[in-house]
């Protein structure tokens, strides 16, 4: 095949296509096998591993629904709204100044990330943390430095609920880095670089509010293996009971239970009660060194024995209770 036309071949090129004798060989293009590809906004997250992104974080807003819920006392209800890919500079630019965005990094492996919460979350959080109502400000303002470090903590619990969803495609332990109220002076990326954006609507009492995830391509470059529907699905097939014991252990190891027990019991007169008077001595049933009935929110379950430990009171437990007959074994 010649790489150059010859004068003739051209002008009979020309001559063909002032006459339409190639018309029929142009109409058997078909113009659907191209497509545009625009240079400036490469498309490097597949359709695959957008929507295992998806399907990871509808997951996540049902847990955070129930996280801020339970923190907040409020009805607090959270949506994905849409995953898609821009470059950085369009998600900074998108969004409204002052808002609170949160630098962290995902985990000493994978590297930086980015939470922004729109003025519109932050302000009725604030006012139910500081014991109001949950209202929204009617004009939007910078947040003072009180408001910033409760933030920062409401913040560090969202991202430790990030890492249970992430847990089967990579182990996670995000910390927050940095935060700033002015995205536009954040240059954390290039302000080319392919970032997937996941939009959260947040409905806090009446208030409408948005969360914004940014994960930078060069973050998830070393897993992107890892997100396809096939790889998640068949991690969590694996690892669904251990998943599920892991999540309940730590829920229940934040419950606070009530612990008491009995020193000993003895029966009194009316009379006698009446007569107590600080100083005297109660005679009870339970003889020097024997063990203790110890409930747990007011059922029998272990035997121990009273102390100290330091400057507390302390009870060492020595056994359990039989549960069919309520006996110490």
């Amino acid at each position: 095949m010649k790489d150059i036309l010859s004068q003739s071949e051209i002008d009979s090129l020309i001559s063909a296509l002032g006459s339409g004798k190639i018309e029929e060989e142009e109409s058997g293009t078909n113009s659907d096998e191209h497509q545009s590809y625009d240079f400036r906004r490469p498309s490097k997250f597949s359709k695959e591993q957008i929507r295992t992104l998806q399907v990871i974080h509808e997951n996540y807003a049902r847990i955070l629904g129930n996280f801020l819920s339970a923190y907040l006392r409020v009805p607090v209800q959270i949506q994905l709204v849409s995953v898609s890919q821009v470059t950085y500079e369009e998600f900074v630019f998108s969004l409204p100044v002052p808002t609170l965005l949160t630098v962290f990094n995902m985990s000493a492996e994978l590297g930086s990330a980015m939470l922004e919460t729109n003025p519109s979350f932050v302000f009725p959080i604030i006012d139910l943390v500081f014991g109001g109502e949950g209202r929204q400000l009617k004009k939007t303002r910078e947040l003072t430095d009180i408001e910033l470090t409760v933030m920062q903590q409401i913040n560090n619990k969202l991202l430790q609920n990030l890492s249970y969803v992430w847990e089967d495609i990579a182990p996670l332990k995000p910390h927050v880095e940095n935060m700033d109220t002015n995205p536009q002076f954040n240059q954390m990326f290039a302000s080319t670089e392919t970032v997937a954006l996941l939009s959260f609507s947040v409905q806090i009492k009446e208030n409408q509010g948005f969360i914004n995830l940014c994960f930078p391509f060069i973050t998830l470059e070393k897993i992107m293996p890892k997100l396809t529907a096939q790889f998640w699905f068949r991690g969590q097939t694996q690892n669904t009971g251990e998943f599920s014991d892991y999540t309940i252990i730590k829920q229940l190891e934040k419950v606070n239970v009530e612990l008491s027990a009995i020193l000993g019991r003895t029966t009194i007169t009316l009379e006698d009660f009446l007569q107590f008077q600080e100083g005297d001595i109660i005679p009870l049933s339970r003889r020097e060194g024997e063990d203790l009935e110890v409930f747990v929110e007011g059922e029998l379950l272990f035997k121990g024995q009273p102390g100290a430990q330091g400057q507390n009171l302390a009870l060492q437990i020595t056994g359990w209770v039989d549960e069919e007959e309520g006996k110490f074994v």
